[in-house]
């Protein structure tokens, strides 16, 4: 049986809840990551990702050099535990529709992430393209051919 602790990355960069949205961007982009752990001291609280910072903080003009990461990260994150199947958590990945989840120790301290990428290269092809198919299907996908305030969408 194949651990989280097997396949995941280690040595993540996380970031504070009052970083700016201008620093995780930069450190996204140097890291050539789309979300980014963040934690107070060792414990989770939130994730960020680059549609969180376009989405939740540029659509609202929020000021990036000065708006902290706390107003756009999701704050209730789903993790896992490094010891656990990578069959049950990729699983429960493709149940959630999620592609990345921070790794934790049984003290809850941030030792990873676990994304598809991870499982496709060293762990389970087949269980990983089978996540990646579930985790990308829509859940209830739009076709009324609207778009918010009732116009009808060019198609």
């Amino acid at each position: 049986m194949t651990q989280v602790a097997q396949v995941m990355t280690r040595g993540v960069h996380s970031m504070s809840p009052q970083d700016s949205l201008q620093m995780a961007a930069r450190a996204m982009d140097e890291l050539n990551v789309g979300a980014i752990p963040v934690c107070e001291g060792d414990n989770i609280i939130g994730m960020v990702t680059d549609r969180d910072i376009v989405v939740r903080g540029v659509a609202q003009s929020l000021p990036p050099d000065s708006a902290p990461l706390r107003d756009v990260m999701s704050a209730e994150v789903r993790t896992c535990y490094e010891d656990e199947s990578l069959e049950e958590v990729t699983g429960r990945m493709r149940d959630s529709q999620i592609r990345r989840l921070p790794v934790l120790d049984r003290q809850d301290h941030l030792v990873g992430i676990l994304s598809l990428g991870d499982v496709a290269v060293k762990g389970d092809e087949i269980q990983a393209a089978q996540a990646l198919t579930d985790i990308s299907e829509p859940a209830e996908p739009d076709r009324s051919g609207t778009v918010p305030g009732g116009t009808t969408s060019p198609v």
